[in-house]
């Protein structure tokens, strides 16, 4: 199962090289890295394997922030999406995607979004192997704290040179 992020569809193709598929493989790619993990941790089914791609992680960002992109969004949906969709593939040449619709609601969720050290454990501790995949090059994410954050509970990839769509390493 493949959870899209925030204005997106269809993108499973872009992680291909690193997407694993199977009956017990959940996988995410940015908003939808949060949705993977909230579907993993409310199931009792079997999961072995939780991927997270580019997990939109805004633990850091304070308030200021926050509001200047729900104000962004406010305005000017369509020009806030168009941005975006450049920022996630900066610094490399923006790819054709299927766009999805989306809400201010949605965007609220992936901004003010906290990932829990302790449901993490609790996923590893139930025999869950979660991997994390980055870029370093990301413009949407901070990188090094995802990293860190991320470390004690996955296997975390840092591809060098790609962007938020792990493309262009």
């Amino acid at each position: 199962m493949f959870f899209s992020g925030f204005a997106l569809q269809d993108e499973a193709s872009f992680f291909l090289p690193y997407l694993k598929t199977g009956s017990y493989n959940v996988a995410g790619f940015s908003y939808g890295a949060t949705k993977a993990f909230e579907a993993v941790q409310s199931t009792p089914s079997r999961i072995d394997l939780l991927q997270l791609f580019s997990p939109a992680f805004f633990q850091e960002a304070d308030e200021r922030y926050i509001r200047i992109q729900l104000r962004g969004y406010q305005k000017n949906a369509e020009a806030y999406e168009e941005m975006f969709m450049q920022n996630i593939f900066k610094p490399h040449v923006q790819q054709k995607v299927t766009k999805a619709k989306h809400t201010l609601e949605d965007l609220q969720r992936l901004l003010k979004y906290r990932w829990s050290p302790d449901t993490l454990q609790a996923l590893c501790d139930r025999g869950v192997k979660i991997e994390v995949y980055l870029g370093s090059e990301d413009q949407i994410t901070d990188v090094q704290a995802a990293y860190a954050f991320f470390k004690p509970y996955a296997t975390v990839t840092l591809i060098k040179g790609a962007n938020h769509f792990l493309l262009g390493a």
